[in-house]
């Protein structure tokens, strides 16, 4: 299964030559572990890959007593994981480093050494019980692994000509039109319904059958709840909480997380903290509320205003549908036809903030209820800024609209107030490509090429 980050692992082996060690950061089950294995058979002459989920205790014990003798530490491992290691031509991997902090610690003098290229691999890597009483080196370079976007959907599918096609299309602005446009559609709900995780995805194209990939889903909702449960220490309530409100807070259509429905007396203060557990895991993408569309988005936020989006939509709809209705077929007929009513929206801009996070791009929103200013009133579901900073209109403003029948009042209105601040204006749906008074309407499936 082809997944970009693999060219960010060609590009790191190039550039570093040895220089830092790779961390790949991401949420429990999104494949770090695959891809690394696939680029360290492909790009080294030999590879150790050590699991810190079932590491022996004496391999374990050569990072507390053999790191100030590096041949005899390097000898060893050899000797204990029966792999010959070639100076600049072989790779060391820490998988699921998290579980073992001192190992990671260790790279400050193993990457200083040279002899040999090492990555990183984990979840809930930020979380305090996995950097406690450890140094990170500062020799460690960081990426992120998101689930399947849908570009990679699509080369799972082999519908690499459809890949191209729509590049060109957005690129040119034209529409796909007709019977592609229909296809294109057609699969995009269908990833929306499978998701991105790796393993999901495997199972859907040997099988074709969405039930059988909701208990997969499902079996990684309760490894979730496990980890949250195990790692989150006292703010385990809370976290839970917040999880289990994700569906019906996303929901609220336009609106931030409503704490009072965590609890009456809830306040971002008391919250904050089991907010960010579930981004540190990447369980979750948050959207925060932004004050100002201008160039520094991040500068403008209100930190007590967030959405709180699954990282993954295919987790989302296993999660907020009871397994015996997704059985009976019934939504994912309507998910497939695109009439899903409400929950159609909830899911949509889901995938939207899932797409735009494995872009690159930061989340942020847009929201003025003004209850006297009728004009100032209005509702932006995303911004991001254009690639290429100038001067003025820097900020493309994006909304999700998952009906046939939609307005874009906001929009407009959002249009007129900041006209000097922005670039593009953008409405993503499930409509054809068009350019009609100055806004771009895309369909849901070119998302990631913003």
């Amino acid at each position: 299964m082809y997944r970009k980050i693999y060219e960010q692992l060609k590009q790191w082996k190039e550039k570093s030559k040895g220089e830092t060690t790779l961390l790949i950061e991401g949420a429990r089950r999104v494949g770090k572990s695959y891809i690394v294995n696939k680029f360290a058979k492909a790009e080294y002459r030999s590879a150790i890959i050590i699991d810190f989920n079932n590491a022996s205790q004496e391999l374990k014990d050569l990072f507390w007593h053999f790191l100030d003798k590096l041949p005899e530490f390097f000898m060893r491992l050899s000797v204990l994981t029966g792999v010959r290691l070639y100076e600049r031509e072989s790779l060391i991997v820490f998988d699921e480093v998290q579980m073992f902090p001192q190992a990671r610690a260790a790279l400050k003098y193993l990457v200083a050494d040279g002899r040999y290229d090492y990555i990183e691999t984990g979840s809930l890597l930020s979380i305090k019980e996995n950097v406690r009483d450890i140094v990170i080196p500062s020799e460690e370079h960081s990426i992120k692994l998101y689930p399947l976007d849908f570009e990679e959907y699509l080369m799972a599918r082999n519908e690499t000509l459809l890949i191209d096609f729509l590049k060109d299309c957005f690129a040119n602005l034209k529409s796909p039109g007709g019977a592609i446009q229909r296809r294109a559609m057609d699969l995009f709900r269908e990833y929306m319904i499978v998701g991105g995780m790796p393993q999901v995805v495997a199972k859907f194209l040997a099988k074709m059958d969405f039930e059988e990939c909701d208990g997969l889903k499902r079996d990684i909702l309760a490894l979730y709840r496990n980890d949250i449960r195990k790692h989150s220490n006292g703010l385990s309530l809370k976290v839970e909480a917040i999880f289990d409100a994700i569906p019906s807070q996303l929901q609220r259509h336009d609106q931030p997380f409503m704490l009072s429905a965590l609890s009456a007396d809830a306040r971002m203060r008391t919250y904050e903290e089991a907010f960010m557990w579930l981004q540190d895991a990447m369980i979750v993408n948050h959207a925060f509320l932004s004050t100002e569309p201008s160039v520094g988005l991040k500068m403008n936020i209100d930190n007590t205003r967030l959405k709180c989006y699954m990282a993954d939509t295919g987790l989302l709809i296993s999660h907020a549908f009871d397994r015996n209705l997704l059985a009976s077929n019934e939504v994912y007929k309507k998910l497939l036809l695109g009439k899903m009513e409400v929950n159609l929206g909830m899911i949509a801009e889901n995938i939207v903030a899932q797409t735009l996070c494995a872009s690159g791009h930061g989340l942020y929103f847009y929201t003025n209820q003004s209850r006297d200013d009728k004009e100032s009133r209005m509702e932006i579901d995303f911004l991001v800024a254009k690639p290429n900073l100038t001067n003025r209109h820097n900020i493309c403003p994006i909304e999700v609209k998952s009906g046939k029948n939609y307005t874009t009042v906001s929009l407009g209105k959002f249009m007129n107030k900041y006209a000097s601040q922005l670039h593009t204006p953008f409405i993503l749906h499930d409509g054809d490509l068009m350019v009609k008074n100055g806004i771009t309407f895309l369909p849901f499936y070119m998302a990631h090429l913003l």
